[in-house]
């Protein structure tokens, strides 16, 4: 299994890559302005990666209704399902960027939101709880097959 964690925005597409060994490691985010020019560097990352499942945040109001940015992302997953053709993993996705915007100071926040930073370590987040769902706790190194 290897997993792409996406978290969706219209400016941006912060991105995480994790496997079956439970460890989700951040990956440059799509920062172009072109919307298209997004798709296809996403695109082409599925490929080069060899891809298989695909973790995308699912933003649910906290009352846990869906909204306008859920709305988007269902969009979004639904276009990945039919033109990637794989699987499309929603997972709750509150507070994460606010999380992961907690480990940035004050004063470098509004230059690092621009660099998608603050989005992949959110695409981290999702897919580091996807793969706990998934596989739970990492196994110990010595258990790891070569």
């Amino acid at each position: 299994m290897r997993c792409l964690g996406i978290d969706y925005g219209t400016r941006r597409i912060g991105l995480s890559y994790g496997d079956e060994l439970g460890v989700a490691t951040p990956l440059p985010a799509l920062t172009g302005s072109d919307p298209a020019q997004r798709w296809e560097a996403l695109v082409a990352l599925i490929g080069q990666r060899r891809i298989t499942d695909l973790v995308l945040g699912y933003p649910l109001n906290m009352d846990d209704s869906v909204g306008f940015k859920a709305k988007e992302v269902e969009t979004f997953a639904a276009r990945l399902r039919a033109e990637v053709k794989l699987p499309v993993h929603l997972v709750d996705e509150r507070l994460t960027s606010y999380e992961a915007e907690s480990t940035i100071s004050k004063a470098k926040r509004r230059d690092v939101r621009a660099s998608g930073i603050i989005d992949s370590r959110s695409a981290t987040l999702i897919l580091q709880d996807f793969l706990l769902q998934k596989f739970g706790h990492p196994p110990p190194l010595e258990e790891i097959d070569p």
